[in-house]
């Protein structure tokens, strides 16, 4: 399976209000810190601070919302997190 990453100016960040979609990331017992948080930044083009508050809200609250914008864009941004293995969901906001 190909994966596209996302060019990081093409990133809705959580306060441009735009987009209307969100990827939420669970919690599981078979990744590590560090592959969380390496798919994070791959998958959203996040900092590696803010990957790891992510993974720290995913690993202490069950689960966190790790990226906010169009649905097309948080589809792509889920299917790279899928591809280690994390259940991932794209809803609505």
């Amino acid at each position: 399976m190909s994966v596209q990453l996302i060019d990081e100016t093409e990133v809705q960040g959580p306060d441009t209000g735009v987009g209307g979609w969100v990827v939420v990331v669970y919690n599981n017992d078979v990744n590590t810190w560090d592959e969380v948080i390496s798919v994070l930044r791959r998958a959203t083009g996040c900092t590696e601070e803010q990957a790891e508050i992510e993974t720290w809200e995913i690993h202490n609250l069950g689960k966190s919302v790790v990226h906010h914008g169009r649905q097309d864009e948080c589809e792509r941004a889920a299917a790279i997190i899928r591809s280690i293995g994390i259940k991932v969901d794209v809803i609505e906001d």
